[in-house]
Protein backbone atom coordinates (compact mmCIF):
# COMPACT_ATOMS: atom_id res chain seq x y z
CA UNK A 1 0.00 0.00 0.00
CA UNK A 2 1.64 3.21 -0.60
CA UNK A 3 1.11 6.66 0.59
CA UNK A 4 -1.88 7.72 -1.54
CA UNK A 5 -3.71 4.85 -1.15
CA UNK A 6 -2.70 5.41 3.04
CA UNK A 7 -4.45 8.49 2.85
CA UNK A 8 -7.31 7.37 1.01
CA UNK A 9 -7.88 4.51 3.35
CA UNK A 10 -7.70 7.04 6.40
CA UNK A 11 -9.41 9.66 5.09
CA UNK A 12 -12.25 8.69 2.60
CA UNK A 13 -11.02 10.82 -0.41
CA UNK A 14 -7.36 13.20 -1.15
CA UNK A 15 -7.25 16.28 -1.60
CA UNK A 16 -4.42 18.15 -3.36
CA UNK A 17 -2.53 21.29 -4.25
CA UNK A 18 -1.89 21.43 -7.81
CA UNK A 19 1.89 22.33 -9.04
CA UNK A 20 1.72 25.87 -10.48
CA UNK A 21 5.11 27.82 -11.31
CA UNK A 22 5.95 30.98 -9.55
CA UNK A 23 2.76 30.28 -7.04
CA UNK A 24 3.29 26.46 -4.68
CA UNK A 25 6.89 26.96 -3.63
CA UNK A 26 8.07 26.36 -0.58
CA UNK A 27 7.34 29.83 0.75
CA UNK A 28 3.81 29.43 0.00
CA UNK A 29 3.52 25.91 0.43
CA UNK A 30 5.09 26.16 4.17
CA UNK A 31 2.58 28.90 4.93
CA UNK A 32 -0.55 26.72 3.41
CA UNK A 33 1.08 23.89 5.81
CA UNK A 34 -0.45 25.95 9.01
CA UNK A 35 -3.26 27.54 8.06
CA UNK A 36 -5.40 24.31 5.82
CA UNK A 37 -2.71 21.64 4.43
CA UNK A 38 -4.04 19.41 1.82
CA UNK A 39 -2.96 15.95 1.87
CA UNK A 40 -0.79 16.15 -0.61
CA UNK A 41 1.41 18.82 -1.62
CA UNK A 42 3.15 18.91 -5.27
CA UNK A 43 6.76 21.10 -6.63
CA UNK A 44 6.82 23.07 -8.64
CA UNK A 45 7.53 22.25 -12.39
CA UNK A 46 10.98 20.90 -12.54
CA UNK A 47 12.40 20.46 -16.18
CA UNK A 48 14.85 17.54 -16.39
CA UNK A 49 16.44 19.05 -19.78
CA UNK A 50 17.16 21.93 -17.45
CA UNK A 51 18.46 19.97 -14.13
CA UNK A 52 20.57 17.64 -16.55
CA UNK A 53 22.35 20.73 -18.09
CA UNK A 54 25.13 23.18 -16.97
CA UNK A 55 21.31 25.47 -16.07
CA UNK A 56 21.21 22.88 -12.71
CA UNK A 57 21.26 25.92 -10.32
CA UNK A 58 18.91 27.70 -11.84
CA UNK A 59 16.20 25.39 -11.56
CA UNK A 60 17.34 23.26 -8.84
CA UNK A 61 15.20 25.36 -6.35
CA UNK A 62 11.90 23.59 -7.29
CA UNK A 63 12.88 20.89 -5.31
CA UNK A 64 13.14 22.68 -2.30
CA UNK A 65 11.01 21.82 0.56
CA UNK A 66 10.78 21.65 4.39
CA UNK A 67 9.48 18.42 6.54
CA UNK A 68 6.85 20.06 7.32
CA UNK A 69 5.36 20.35 3.87
CA UNK A 70 5.39 16.52 3.79
CA UNK A 71 4.27 14.52 1.93
CA UNK A 72 5.38 16.30 -1.07
CA UNK A 73 5.53 14.53 -4.50
CA UNK A 74 7.93 15.60 -7.03
CA UNK A 75 6.56 17.35 -10.19
CA UNK A 76 8.63 16.39 -13.20
CA UNK A 77 8.62 17.74 -16.62
CA UNK A 78 10.42 17.05 -20.42
CA UNK A 79 10.01 14.78 -23.27
CA UNK A 80 13.46 12.99 -23.11
CA UNK A 81 13.44 9.53 -20.89
CA UNK A 82 17.36 9.71 -19.95
CA UNK A 83 17.16 12.87 -18.52
CA UNK A 84 13.86 11.60 -16.00
CA UNK A 85 16.28 8.84 -15.05
CA UNK A 86 19.45 11.07 -14.17
CA UNK A 87 17.46 13.83 -12.26
CA UNK A 88 15.11 10.97 -10.33
CA UNK A 89 18.26 9.57 -8.98
CA UNK A 90 18.79 12.65 -7.28
CA UNK A 91 15.57 13.51 -6.66
CA UNK A 92 15.07 10.09 -4.60
CA UNK A 93 17.66 11.16 -1.96
CA UNK A 94 15.07 13.97 -0.98
CA UNK A 95 12.80 11.14 0.20
CA UNK A 96 9.93 12.79 -1.45
CA UNK A 97 6.30 11.27 -1.11
CA UNK A 98 6.55 9.94 -5.16
CA UNK A 99 7.28 11.54 -8.54
CA UNK A 100 4.87 13.16 -10.80
CA UNK A 101 5.03 13.88 -14.84
CA UNK A 102 3.47 16.64 -16.41
CA UNK A 103 1.67 15.43 -19.55
CA UNK A 104 -0.84 18.47 -19.10
CA UNK A 105 0.89 21.69 -19.24
CA UNK A 106 -0.91 23.62 -21.82
CA UNK A 107 2.08 26.79 -22.07
CA UNK A 108 2.37 27.96 -25.51
CA UNK A 109 6.42 27.47 -25.68
CA UNK A 110 5.90 23.76 -23.70
CA UNK A 111 3.50 22.47 -26.20
CA UNK A 112 5.80 23.16 -29.03
CA UNK A 113 8.73 21.63 -27.70
CA UNK A 114 6.70 18.53 -27.42
CA UNK A 115 6.11 18.68 -23.72
CA UNK A 116 3.70 18.69 -21.60
CA UNK A 117 0.63 18.40 -22.51
CA UNK A 118 2.02 17.71 -26.62
CA UNK A 119 2.55 14.25 -25.12
CA UNK A 120 -1.01 13.45 -25.99
CA UNK A 121 -0.29 13.19 -29.63
CA UNK A 122 2.75 11.32 -29.05
CA UNK A 123 1.61 7.94 -26.83
CA UNK A 124 4.90 5.90 -27.45
CA UNK A 125 7.10 8.84 -26.09
CA UNK A 126 4.73 9.26 -23.05
CA UNK A 127 5.32 5.48 -22.46
CA UNK A 128 8.70 5.47 -22.99
CA UNK A 129 8.75 8.36 -19.99
CA UNK A 130 6.55 6.56 -17.67
CA UNK A 131 8.58 3.26 -18.11
CA UNK A 132 11.68 4.81 -17.85
CA UNK A 133 10.51 7.17 -14.04
CA UNK A 134 9.09 3.85 -12.94
CA UNK A 135 12.17 1.78 -13.83
CA UNK A 136 14.52 5.06 -11.85
CA UNK A 137 11.84 5.38 -9.36
CA UNK A 138 12.29 2.22 -6.87
CA UNK A 139 9.44 2.27 -4.07
CA UNK A 140 8.52 5.78 -4.54
CA UNK A 141 4.97 5.53 -6.46
CA UNK A 142 4.58 7.23 -9.56
CA UNK A 143 1.44 9.48 -11.38
CA UNK A 144 0.93 11.78 -14.23
CA UNK A 145 -1.35 14.80 -14.37
CA UNK A 146 -2.92 15.45 -17.61
CA UNK A 147 -5.85 16.32 -19.34
CA UNK A 148 -8.98 14.82 -21.27
CA UNK A 149 -7.25 15.03 -25.09
CA UNK A 150 -5.35 17.69 -27.34
CA UNK A 151 -7.86 19.31 -29.86
CA UNK A 152 -10.31 16.68 -29.04
CA UNK A 153 -11.63 14.61 -26.04
CA UNK A 154 -9.92 11.59 -26.21
CA UNK A 155 -10.26 8.63 -23.46
CA UNK A 156 -10.13 5.95 -25.00
CA UNK A 157 -7.17 6.30 -26.39
CA UNK A 158 -5.12 8.45 -24.20
CA UNK A 159 -6.33 7.68 -21.03
CA UNK A 160 -6.77 4.31 -21.54
CA UNK A 161 -3.28 4.21 -22.79
CA UNK A 162 -1.70 5.81 -19.51
CA UNK A 163 -4.00 3.57 -17.32
CA UNK A 164 -2.39 0.60 -18.71
CA UNK A 165 1.04 1.95 -17.90
CA UNK A 166 0.21 0.86 -13.71
CA UNK A 167 0.44 3.90 -12.27
CA UNK A 168 -0.41 4.71 -9.10
CA UNK A 169 -2.57 7.52 -9.44
CA UNK A 170 -3.68 9.62 -12.29
CA UNK A 171 -4.45 13.29 -12.46
CA UNK A 172 -7.11 14.28 -14.84
CA UNK A 173 -7.98 17.95 -15.43
CA UNK A 174 -11.08 18.32 -17.60
CA UNK A 175 -9.71 20.51 -19.98
CA UNK A 176 -8.83 20.42 -23.65
CA UNK A 177 -4.75 21.05 -23.66
CA UNK A 178 -5.94 23.70 -26.96
CA UNK A 179 -8.50 25.27 -24.14
CA UNK A 180 -8.07 28.29 -21.44
CA UNK A 181 -9.77 29.02 -18.39
CA UNK A 182 -12.64 30.52 -19.70
CA UNK A 183 -14.12 27.22 -20.72
CA UNK A 184 -15.38 24.99 -17.65
CA UNK A 185 -13.95 21.88 -16.69
CA UNK A 186 -15.81 19.18 -17.89
CA UNK A 187 -16.36 16.80 -14.91
CA UNK A 188 -18.54 14.43 -16.56
CA UNK A 189 -15.71 13.56 -18.55
CA UNK A 190 -14.05 13.24 -15.82
CA UNK A 191 -16.21 10.47 -14.63
CA UNK A 192 -15.92 8.54 -17.57
CA UNK A 193 -12.40 8.30 -16.91
CA UNK A 194 -13.26 6.96 -13.51
CA UNK A 195 -15.26 3.85 -15.39
CA UNK A 196 -12.74 3.38 -17.64
CA UNK A 197 -10.10 2.72 -14.52
CA UNK A 198 -12.73 0.63 -12.85
CA UNK A 199 -12.07 -1.75 -15.89
CA UNK A 200 -8.55 -1.14 -16.80
CA UNK A 201 -6.59 -0.35 -13.92
CA UNK A 202 -8.64 -0.87 -10.29
CA UNK A 203 -5.40 0.39 -8.46
CA UNK A 204 -4.56 3.10 -9.82
CA UNK A 205 -6.51 6.43 -7.82
CA UNK A 206 -7.82 9.43 -10.00
CA UNK A 207 -8.12 12.48 -8.94
CA UNK A 208 -10.01 15.88 -10.38
CA UNK A 209 -8.90 18.93 -11.42
CA UNK A 210 -10.73 21.68 -12.24
CA UNK A 211 -12.88 24.87 -11.35
CA UNK A 212 -13.36 23.72 -7.77
CA UNK A 213 -13.61 26.25 -5.21
CA UNK A 214 -14.25 25.24 -2.12
CA UNK A 215 -14.00 22.25 0.74
CA UNK A 216 -17.83 21.83 0.72
CA UNK A 217 -17.70 21.78 -3.30
CA UNK A 218 -14.74 19.25 -3.44
CA UNK A 219 -16.52 16.81 -1.33
CA UNK A 220 -19.60 16.84 -3.30
CA UNK A 221 -17.70 15.78 -6.67
CA UNK A 222 -15.90 13.40 -5.23
CA UNK A 223 -19.77 11.91 -3.78
CA UNK A 224 -20.78 13.05 -7.74
CA UNK A 225 -18.00 12.12 -9.61
CA UNK A 226 -17.16 8.95 -7.90
CA UNK A 227 -13.16 10.37 -8.02
CA UNK A 228 -10.73 9.20 -5.23
CA UNK A 229 -9.58 13.00 -4.85
CA UNK A 230 -9.54 16.56 -6.35
CA UNK A 231 -6.82 18.61 -6.63
CA UNK A 232 -7.28 22.52 -6.47
CA UNK A 233 -4.98 24.78 -8.16
CA UNK A 234 -5.60 28.65 -9.14
CA UNK A 235 -8.21 28.73 -7.25
CA UNK A 236 -5.74 28.84 -3.81
CA UNK A 237 -4.76 32.12 -4.81
CA UNK A 238 -8.42 33.58 -4.05
CA UNK A 239 -8.77 31.36 -0.86
CA UNK A 240 -5.51 30.18 0.79
CA UNK A 241 -7.34 29.09 3.69
CA UNK A 242 -9.43 26.99 1.34
CA UNK A 243 -8.57 23.50 2.37
CA UNK A 244 -9.37 24.29 5.96
CA UNK A 245 -12.53 24.62 5.29
CA UNK A 246 -13.29 27.90 7.08
CA UNK A 247 -14.88 30.59 5.67
CA UNK A 248 -14.67 33.57 8.02
CA UNK A 249 -11.12 34.70 8.08
CA UNK A 250 -10.29 37.78 10.45
CA UNK A 251 -8.99 40.54 9.03
CA UNK A 252 -6.13 40.25 11.87
CA UNK A 253 -5.61 36.62 10.38
CA UNK A 254 -5.01 37.97 6.87
CA UNK A 255 -2.07 40.42 8.19
CA UNK A 256 -0.77 37.77 10.34
CA UNK A 257 -0.32 35.14 7.64
CA UNK A 258 0.96 37.90 5.19
CA UNK A 259 3.26 38.93 7.75
CA UNK A 260 4.87 35.60 8.13
CA UNK A 261 4.25 34.34 4.62
CA UNK A 262 7.04 37.45 4.26
CA UNK A 263 8.97 36.90 6.86
CA UNK A 264 9.84 33.13 5.73
CA UNK A 265 10.31 34.49 2.15
CA UNK A 266 13.28 36.54 3.77
CA UNK A 267 14.05 33.75 5.96
CA UNK A 268 15.27 32.06 2.78
CA UNK A 269 17.65 34.61 1.41
CA UNK A 270 15.93 35.44 -1.64
CA UNK A 271 17.18 37.54 -4.33
CA UNK A 272 15.88 41.27 -3.33
CA UNK A 273 14.84 42.00 -6.79
CA UNK A 274 12.23 38.79 -6.30
CA UNK A 275 10.43 40.27 -3.98
CA UNK A 276 7.83 42.05 -6.71
CA UNK A 277 7.03 38.41 -7.63
CA UNK A 278 5.89 37.56 -3.97
CA UNK A 279 3.02 40.66 -4.65
CA UNK A 280 0.66 37.97 -5.67
CA UNK A 281 0.27 37.05 -2.52
CA UNK A 282 -0.88 40.09 -0.90
CA UNK A 283 -4.03 39.76 -2.98
CA UNK A 284 -4.50 36.29 -1.54
CA UNK A 285 -4.37 37.51 2.01
CA UNK A 286 -5.39 40.57 2.35
CA UNK A 287 -9.37 40.64 1.19
CA UNK A 288 -12.77 40.10 2.73
CA UNK A 289 -12.94 43.16 4.92
CA UNK A 290 -13.71 46.52 4.91
CA UNK A 291 -10.73 48.62 3.79
CA UNK A 292 -8.76 45.29 1.89
CA UNK A 293 -8.94 46.84 -1.08
CA UNK A 294 -7.38 50.34 -0.03
CA UNK A 295 -4.69 48.27 2.23
CA UNK A 296 -3.73 45.90 -0.89
CA UNK A 297 -2.94 49.39 -3.07
CA UNK A 298 -0.62 50.58 -0.05
CA UNK A 299 1.12 47.52 0.09
CA UNK A 300 1.74 46.85 -3.70
CA UNK A 301 3.51 49.98 -3.49
CA UNK A 302 5.94 48.40 -1.18
CA UNK A 303 9.74 48.47 -2.56
CA UNK A 304 11.20 45.42 -0.67
CA UNK A 305 10.31 43.19 2.30
CA UNK A 306 11.15 45.54 4.79
CA UNK A 307 9.47 48.39 3.55
CA UNK A 308 6.42 45.89 3.50
CA UNK A 309 6.61 44.69 7.24
CA UNK A 310 6.61 48.23 8.35
CA UNK A 311 3.69 49.15 6.25
CA UNK A 312 1.81 46.52 7.95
Amino acid sequence: MNIYQEILKERGFITALAPMEGVTNSVFRSVISEIGKPDLFFTEFLNVEGFCSKGRDKVIQRLDFTPTEQPVVVQLWGNVPEYYAKTIEYVKGLHPAGIDINMGCSVRDVLSSGRGSALINDKVLAKEIIAAVKESSGDLPVSVKTRIGYEKIDLENWIGSLLEQGLSMLTVHGRLAKEGYSTPARWNEIAKCVTLRNTVAPDTLILGNGDVKSMNQLEDYVKLYKVDGVMIGRYILNDPWIFSGREEISKEERIMILRKHMEIFKSYDQEENLFDSQKKYIKAYINNFEGAGDLRMELMRSKDVKGLLSLL
